[in-house]
């Protein structure tokens, strides 16, 4: 089983939101921090935002602080991305990730699973 699925994305209008979804196939899904990191067109995969293990606390890119909110459902093993006031500059595939640290990691690097991604194209 695919251990983390995304969904939602698609194509939206400059100014407009987005929520992407992720459903975490790993058990206990309380065991992981996640988080979302995002890679535009022809650049490297950066960090978007993370949650710890138990939803208590939350870190976010600067490019995405003030405009989103990250949260979990860990009886639903869920995890969502909410973003507002979109640019083109959000264009990318959206990832979402799990890691085994418990507090929201910002290094690409510690993180041990992987979902295919979402496209989220915002057009000016």
């Amino acid at each position: 089983q695919v251990p983390l699925v995304e969904s939602g994305g698609g194509l939206v209008q400059a100014g407009g939101s987005v929520r992407l979804s992720c459903a975490v196939n790993l058990r206990p899904s309380s065991a992981y921090s996640l988080g979302w990191f995002r890679q535009p067109p022809g650049k490297e995969r950066e960090f978007v935002a993370a949650i710890a293990w138990n939803g208590g606390l939350q870190a976010y890119g600067d490019a995405v602080s003030g405009r989103s909110t990250i949260f979990r459902d860990d009886d639903e093993n869920t995890m969502d991305l909410q973003m507002n006031r979109l640019s083109p500059e959000d264009t990318a595939v959206y990832y979402c990730a799990a890691s085994t640290t418990a507090l929201p990691e910002r290094d690409i690097h510690r993180y041990d699973h992987w979902g295919q991604g979402a496209q989220v194209t915002v057009s000016s």
